[in-house]
């Protein structure tokens, strides 16, 4: 007598590539966790808005949970599981181990600023100061952050790819190393460019209007 199967797991997310996908796949990239053997992806970001942000992206109405570290700050996190999007984060290259072994990713090039600008919005910045060995000198930079140097070479290699810049990379040391691809002024702008491509993308406004105010310095704007 066969064995009677189990219900068919459900596909509660459409997977067909598209920016939201990309800009979500992005934030787990950057700060998500697939948990080992039981199909559950968290999020967990100090901002909230980027979770509002994930929800919609994912068309989920998933409970936005609160999380206690142990020196009682406290974060957000979403909780998804379903077999059927763990499986295709696997495939995109994702795993459960990932902190420090993440490496290349199957992204298509077509929305490949989408997914970076998730990237950015979980674990990338802009700087900036005025220096002061030259005369009106202002400076800014952009920064990729991640603990696998094999995920930030694979970062730099598809951005010189698609718009031939070179960058930078850094390694940091203190209670764990991680390492930052950075990128300078006419760099930095071009890229920005790119990831905010109109005024309708998906990111953390707060980020975009930091850039804005950074850019206006130097005389210019993101796409309006």
């Amino acid at each position: 007598m066969m064995a009677k199967r189990g219900p068919k797991p459900k596909k509660i997310i459409d997977t067909k590539w598209s920016p939201y996908l990309a800009y979500a796949i992005g934030l787990i990239a950057a700060d998500g966790y697939l948990a080992k053997n039981s199909y559950l992806i968290d999020l967990t970001s100090n901002d909230r808005d980027q979770l509002e942000n994930y929800r919609r992206c994912l068309n989920i109405d998933v409970l936005i949970g609160k999380k206690s570290s142990g020196n009682g700050r406290i974060s957000f996190r979403v909780q998804l599981k379903n077999l059927l999007f763990y499986n295709f984060l696997l495939k995109v290259g994702l795993s459960n181990a990932k902190s420090k072994t993440l490496g290349p990713l199957k992204i298509p090039r077509k929305y490949f600023y989408d997914f970076l600008r998730g990237i950015f919005d979980g674990d990338g910045c802009t700087y900036s100061y005025w220096d002061k060995r030259w005369k009106s000198s202002f400076m800014f930079y952009l920064s990729f952050a991640s603990a696998s140097p094999k995920f930030i070479e694979w970062l730099q290699a598809s951005l010189f790819t698609l718009s031939k810049v070179k960058g930078h990379v850094t390694r940091a040391g203190g209670e764990s190393t991680y390492y930052q691809l950075k990128y300078a002024k006419a760099e930095g702008a071009k890229i920005l460019r790119k990831m905010y491509y109109n005024k309708d993308v998906i990111c953390l406004e707060r980020k975009r209007l930091k850039i804005n105010k950074m850019l206006d310095i130097v005389g210019q704007q993101l796409p309006v």
